[in-house]
């Protein structure tokens, strides 16, 4: 076939390529911003934090949050993992009401710090 007669069929392996590309990048955009959503910026410093059920097929208001890179600062720390509590049962149940087992403000000695982690446990109450 001559190209010359048919003109788009030059051009469809540069829109094919451009429909890749875009997608391509669509996809890598939308990654990011998943792993962003989870940083809580606290005292300057972004918290990795993370909220899910202790066991989901029994109930979502028992719960923990995982606060990583918690060296940076342990109070600011302590700040992000209320936070993601408090946005976890907002989510799940409507309220901001939390009984902690362990959290935010118990003392230093019962907090459960492994490596760079801190974990809290706590239960939504509802409104």
């Amino acid at each position: 076939m001559n190209v010359m007669s048919n003109p788009t069929a030059s051009r469809f392996p540069q829109r094919a390529a451009l429909a890749l590309l875009i997608g391509a990048v669509a996809a890598t955009a939308a990654c990011n911003s998943t792993k962003r959503e989870n940083r809580l910026l606290f005292g300057g410093h972004f918290f990795p934090v993370k909220a899910k059920p202790v066991d989901k097929k029994a109930t979502l208001s028992v719960f923990t949050v995982t606060v990583d890179k918690v060296s940076q600062s342990f109070d600011d720390a302590r700040e992000a993992g209320r936070h993601g509590g408090i946005s976890y049962c907002i989510a799940n149940y409507g309220s901001s009401k939390i009984d902690w087992q362990v959290g935010p403000d118990s003392e230093p000695a019962q907090l459960r710090i492994e490596g760079d982690k801190m974990t809290f446990q706590g239960t939504c109450q509802r409104p």
